[in-house]
């Protein structure tokens, strides 16, 4: 694979569905201090997909060296793209990854990036090997507001799915739940919101001795998949 051809084409293909309007719209409500081209993200996915269905297909090496070139730079949809393909070609990752990983989240600076990659991309790779629990537990306590809540978020699709390790999520939330962080707040809200929907009897026994002490964000999230009787009772408690 030739990198600086494909990454050429890649953003010749950007550059093309860019539009100047939304590039401006896009980068004022992400408070992006990135280049925008303007590309949706129906066609940034279009991109990624692309590149991933190219034949031959994409080896580990080749995958991380484009990841590393379309990451280099200023263009958020290159940025995109990169994660696109990183989700699409999770298999090919290793534990040994995880270092990547974690520099791409603590460079993404927002949750358009960040969200993709932690859930999916580190979520995906943590659940083939539980063994990288250890970085969890390491980056739960970073002093980087995005790098914690990465580690909420990579354990969001098992718990989703009615499985997961409520666990170590319990761990980590109680330990931020005092926090300020908006970002922080709404994570924990929404790992306890999407949990609820299969388990709502599991988050309601760990949100109501903690109604106090939650943020009216995680609260609010947190709620929306209880029964009429759960949620009064949680909102009473605060």
């Amino acid at each position: 694979m030739d990198v600086p051809q494909l990454l050429a084409e890649i953003d010749g293909e950007l550059s093309a569905q860019g539009s100047p309007e939304r590039a401006v719209q896009e980068k004022a409500y992400l408070k992006s201090r990135l280049d925008h081209y303007g590309a949706s993200v129906p066609a940034v996915r279009a991109v990624a997909k692309g590149v991933a269905k190219r034949r031959p297909p994409l080896g580990r090496d080749e995958l991380l060296a484009l990841v590393d070139a379309l990451w280099v730079g200023t263009v958020y949809e290159r940025r995109r793209v990169a994660v696109g393909i990183l989700e699409i070609c999770a298999d090919r990752l290793q534990p040994a990854d995880m270092g990547m990983l974690e520099r791409l989240l603590r460079e993404a600076q927002t949750w358009a990036l960040v969200d993709e990659l932690a859930a999916v991309v580190v979520g995906g790779l943590v659940e083939r090997h539980p063994e990288l629990g250890d970085v969890l537990d390491r980056w739960a306590g970073d002093a980087d507001f995005w790098v914690r809540r990465s580690a909420l978020l990579a354990l969001l699709v098992p718990l989703r799915r009615g499985g997961g390790d409520f666990s170590r999520f319990s761990r980590y939330a109680e330990a931020m739940l005092a926090e300020k962080e908006f970002f922080i707040r709404k994570a924990i809200g929404w790992v306890l919101r999407d949990t609820a929907r299969k388990r709502p009897g599991l988050v309601y026994d760990w949100l109501l001795p903690r109604a106090q002490r939650a943020s009216g964000v995680t609260v609010r999230e947190a709620v929306k998949p209880l029964s009429a009787e759960q949620r009064s009772a949680v909102l009473a408690a605060r």
